[in-house]
This record gives C-alpha cells, structure tokens and sequence, in this order.
C-alpha cells in the first residue's frame, strides 16, 4: 500500500503534504523529528489526512496534485472526514 497524508501544526496551522509506503514509520519520523527539513522547521507533527492506495503511480500523482490546491481546498478535504483536526496517528497505532 502506498499513502498520501497531511500534516498539520495546529488546527488550520502550517500544511505538509507526502506520501509514502509505510505511513505509520514515516509519520513517526516526523514526530520525533529525526528527519530534517520543513515538518521539523515548522513543527508539523499532527497527521490530519491520509487516504491510501496500491499504486504509487496514482499516490505520486495524488500528492503532487494536493500540493497545487489552495488553502482552503486542502482544508476542506481534512475536514470533511477529520472536522476536529484530530491527530490520527494513535487510531493508525491501534490498528496496526
């Protein structure tokens, strides 16, 4: 499986979208800041967003796409299925 997901530093804060193959290992580097670069800078550590598919072509293009949205588009897609901005991660945990 391959995942697009948004991060989020507060309920309409700062917005890091990516994608990887192993969405709960990535989105722990991301909070514990073992990766530098833009989630550590503007410290991004709640997963708000993440839907999931078997090809990464599809996740690559998904991603970029996201990317190229406005603001509120991005908000609209999170709050649609997350409308409290609740941090995904531990309900992730609780599945795996």
């Amino acid at each position: 499986m391959y995942y697009v997901y948004i991060m989020a530093s507060r309920k309409n804060g700062t917005l890091y979208t990516g994608v990887t193959s192993d969405l709960i290992k990535r989105i722990h580097q991301h909070k514990s800041e073992a990766i530098d670069g833009f989630t550590k800078k503007y410290n991004v550590h709640l997963l708000v967003y993440f839907e999931q598919t078997e090809d990464i072509n599809s996740a690559i293009i998904r991603e970029k796409r996201i990317k190229t949205w406005k603001r509120q588009w991005k908000i609209e897609l999170i709050e649609k299925d997350n409308p409290n901005w609740k941090d995904l991660y531990r309900s992730l945990l609780s599945q795996g």
